[in-house]
């Protein structure tokens, strides 16, 4: 694949082999990113065309000088180019709103933490 082919998305990720015709891919269609870039597994993609990613963080306590688990659940835009399931490792970032719930788009399906 040229990079002709592929957008410059302004972050150091490998861009899918594949090819689509989705207006809302950062690679191949028209939707810019910005803003934050986040982590996490695929926990669903019935959505259709999303997928439901969930983070696991450590939060300091001050009080306790301790530290608690959170998790939070992110739906992000999943291009059909990305070739992910469930279980699997990806990187999110920051977009416009897509629809109501749906601020993040996948850019990266080959994460290793």
């Amino acid at each position: 694949m040229s990079s002709k082919e592929v957008r410059d998305i302004g972050v150091e990720v490998v861009p899918p082999g594949r090819k689509c015709s989705d207006p809302n891919c950062p690679f191949h269609g028209s939707l810019p990113v910005r803003g934050q870039i986040l982590s996490g597994v695929i926990e669903s993609t019935k959505m259709g065309s999303s997928a439901v990613v969930k983070r696991d963080y450590l939060h300091h306590v001050k009080k306790y000088e301790r530290y608690e688990k959170r998790r939070n659940h992110y739906s992000a835009h999943l291009p059909p180019c990305m070739d992910v399931k469930v279980g699997d490792k990806v990187r999110i970032m920051e977009c416009r709103p897509i629809s109501k719930s749906i601020s993040f788009v996948v850019i990266d399906g080959g994460v290793d933490e």
